[in-house]
């Protein structure tokens, strides 16, 4: 509608300085001593709320960091969307990599670089935005709802119990989410699917304290050694994950999928030298967009122990730790694969040292209909403004509440998300391109619009 590009256009430098204020916020909820900026950011995200035109917006207290809702009721007899997103961020480590401040928002080459601005306060701050011009110019087609959660990034522990006991409050006929990438904006795409996540933690003991190497070297096992021996036996010469019973179950995609999934334009030079590799690696028999869309994973996220500091300290650690993780595709269960981790890691595990296992957090695959309402409403509204239909692709990230939202609410989601591979998501220099930020504000508008009419 013409009258909400005017509205934009006008709006465009309001809508960023707005953005990059929230950016500033360190919200980092994984850490403890960030509690008091997380509270300040639910606070801003409130007040953006109903600054945008809620009726109005309340900070939540759960187990953990709060949740904000929100809502602009219009007519109880029309649809109702729940646009669900997350105010916290990963934290910025290592920061030596960053090229400015993380929470410093800098602007170069028609992108803003800052910690969460693509994931996810750039993309839920659309909707945000969104619902200021359909209100403003009195052309809201249906009512909004908005839960943003501020655990997203550890797991949200503590939304499935906060969305259990809140039903009635989040009662909607469908959830849109933009936590998720396009193949880029000359290819536009809807992720019709997320992976499910399994996370765990090893810690490997050997002698009660740290050893001379060279005079307990070859005597005594040494844990880094055993650690790194046990997760090279994860996978096998084809890459595939040794964990037995990791694929049972596992829904193969349908040769139409596929078929589907191989429209998506890919050139695999460019692709490796935008990550600087000289070759790729991953599971025999797919090729890189299935690898990191319909086939399960398992990645070692972090591994130390022993001297770590400048120069040489010849020493036989007492401890070795890692982080793994499993990326779950549909019909494998997060509790399943963490037992199945921990079964295995126990089995193999040699005398000489201790094991002992924790379980991080999980969350569940998710699949969204393509003949659903809501997923042709975003088709729609996606073709509307970029000139052609979206293809549909999976995506190799995890949202866990997906799958809770559902069960409670009974409702389906859609994923309309408007960042891109590239933006550095969990990595040094996140950023979010101008030009995705403006045209998710654009295109909302069109999913509202076209939901309330089917």
């Amino acid at each position: 509608m013409q009258v909400w590009k005017e509205y934009q256009e006008k709006s465009k430098d309001r809508f960023l300085s707005e953005l990059l204020d929230l950016l500033r916020m360190p919200s980092i909820s994984a850490r403890g001593e960030y509690k008091e900026e997380m509270m300040k950011c639910a606070e801003a995200v409130k007040q953006a709320l109903l600054k945008a035109g809620a009726d109005k917006a309340e900070i939540y207290p759960t187990g953990g960091h709060p949740a904000v809702f929100a809502e602009k009721i219009i007519d109880p007899k029309k649809p109702t969307i729940l646009v669900y997103g997350h105010y916290d961020v990963q934290p910025p480590d290592p920061l030596d990599l960053w090229t400015s401040g993380p929470f410093d928002p800098v602007i170069k080459d028609g992108r803003i670089y800052a910690r969460g601005s693509a994931d996810d306060k750039g993309q839920f701050f659309m909707h945000v935005k969104a619902m200021e011009i359909m209100s403003q110019t009195k052309s809201l087609p249906c009512n909004i709802k908005f839960i943003i959660e501020g655990e997203e990034e550890i797991g949200s522990p503590n939304l499935p119990a906060f969305v259990h006991e809140h039903k009635d409050l989040l009662k909607a006929d469908v959830i849109l989410i933009s936590d998720s990438s396009m193949l880029s904006m000359e290819n536009p795409s809807i992720e019709i699917g997320v992976r499910g996540l399994a996370y765990i933690q090893i810690e490997m003991t050997g002698p009660n304290r740290d050893l001379h190497s060279g005079v307990y070297g070859g005597a005594v096992a040494n844990p880094i050694t055993i650690l790194a021996k046990m997760i090279a036996s994860c996978h096998d010469e084809n890459n595939h994950v040794t964990i037995p019973g990791f694929y049972d179950g596992v829904v193969e995609a349908s040769a139409e999928e596929r078929k589907l999934m191989a429209r998506a334009p890919y050139n695999e030079e460019e692709y490796k030298k935008e990550l600087g590799v000289d070759t790729l690696w991953g599971e025999k028999g797919y090729t890189t967009n299935e690898r990191t869309g319909i086939r399960p994973t398992l990645e070692i996220n972090g591994i130390w122990g022993g001297y770590t500091g400048d120069g040489a300290k010849t020493v036989l650690p007492s401890k070795a730790f890692a982080k793994v993780s499993a990326r779950l595709v549909p019909n494998q269960s997060s509790r399943a694969i963490t037992e199945k981790l921990f079964n295995y890691f126990k089995s193999i595990t040699p005398k000489g040292v201790k094991i002992n296992l924790t379980d991080l957090h999980g969350g569940e695959p998710y699949m969204t209909p393509v003949d659903s309402k809501a997923y042709k409403a975003a088709e729609k509204a996606i073709e509307t403004t970029f000139g052609k239909k979206p293809i549909p692709t999976r995506g190799g990230g995890s949202i866990p509440i997906s799958s809770v939202l559902e069960k409670e609410l009974g409702i389906k989601i859609v994923f309309m998300g408007f960042g891109l591979d590239s933006d550095n998501l969990h990595s040094p220099n996140e950023k979010f391109d101008l030009f995705n930020f403006y045209k998710g504000i654009e295109t909302i508008p069109y999913f509202h619009q076209y939901f309330s009419a089917m």
